[in-house]
């Protein structure tokens, strides 16, 4: 992570623009670590850069990937990986920026690849109730059960579909196994790797504030027509279907809730995502935190200019 910055936060906090000013004046190049924005299309939706802030400075993994393809953090940290090193050896600065925490994390400390999907266990797990999956996790990894979101079927289905696949080979999967040790290449498989060392910044707001930006956002979303973004898509992979507002405009358009109540719910969302991500880097992050509710825009890109100078190869 040698001459990497981050600067990390919620959605809405104003990210894009600081990052594109504080690289400019530092004659650094960007990477994007947002889980939605590095899908071609639905920029509104996303919230992307507009034109102008893209124009500041080269921005990297925005827009770059089909809306039918599946991501994840361990992808993320190999394309990242390969930017950085492209723009390192031009003799550049690089800036992460992004709200996406399993990502940054992934830049941070490093993931090995985990398990690959078993389609018959996923099969099987399929078939279990939300009840059935949050048992079965409980007794089998209570460690790992203590950690996420339980009330998160989708995360919990995989917990468990990685927890049973790291148990001996012979066992039936959905079976009592009368050994829990898992193998060791399996173990490797789901291992962390130990945290580098990074600079950044942690960027933040008041509550009121930035529900505010969140508020304002979502209506310029709709004045600036994300449904006719929405209605233009008809297939999509499950990866970038988990777009918040994207189910709510599609309720919209097949007339299940009014534009009004949309736009009520897409906000909401957001608020809730914002909520954990906040929660996230708070615990996951060392970054320095700053308060840009306390800041002018000039004054947040000046001190936050001044750390990431210290990388080395700032111009001032």
């Amino acid at each position: 992570m040698k001459e990497t910055f981050f600067i990390v936060g919620p959605t809405a906090v104003g990210k894009s623009e600081l990052a594109a000013d504080v690289a400019s004046r530092i004659d650094a190049e960007i990477i994007s670590a947002d889980a939605f924005q590095i899908y071609r299309g639905f920029d509104l939706l996303t919230a992307k850069p507009d034109a102008a802030t893209l124009a500041k400075v080269p921005h990297h993994l925005i827009g770059t990937m089909s809306i039918l393809q599946e991501m994840n953090a361990a992808k993320f940290r190999q394309f990242a990986l390969r930017a950085i090193g492209e723009i390192h050896a031009r003799g550049k600065l690089v800036i992460v920026v992004g709200g996406s925490g399993l990502y940054i994390k992934a830049l941070t400390h490093g993931l090995d690849a985990a398990p690959s999907a078993d389609p018959v266990l996923r099969a099987q797990l399929n078939e279990l109730t939300s009840d059935q999956l949050r048992e079965k996790l409980v007794d089998l990894d209570p460690e790992t059960a203590r950690k996420i979101d339980m009330k998160n079927r989708r995360r919990v289905a995989r917990a468990l579909e990685i927890c049973l696949s790291a148990m001996r080979p012979h066992l039936n999967p959905l079976g009592a196994p009368p050994s829990r040790e898992p193998r060791e290449d399996a173990k490797r498989q789901v291992r962390v790797l130990p945290r580098v060392v990074t600079t950044g910044v942690f960027v933040f707001r008041d509550r009121a504030e930035l529900h505010e930006r969140i508020k304002q956002r979502v209506e310029a979303m709709f004045e600036n027509e994300v449904i006719g973004e929405v209605r233009a898509i008809d297939e999509i992979g499950a990866t970038a279907a988990k777009m918040i507002g994207l189910r709510e405009i599609r309720e919209h358009l097949e007339g299940k809730m009014s534009i009004l109540r949309c736009m009520e719910k897409i906000q909401g969302a957001t608020r809730q995502y914002a909520k954990r991500q906040l929660t996230w880097f708070r615990h996951q992050t060392s970054f320095e935190p700053l308060n840009l509710s306390l800041l002018t825009h000039k004054e947040a890109v000046e001190r936050i200019s001044q750390r990431a100078s210290l990388l080395g190869r700032a111009k001032g």
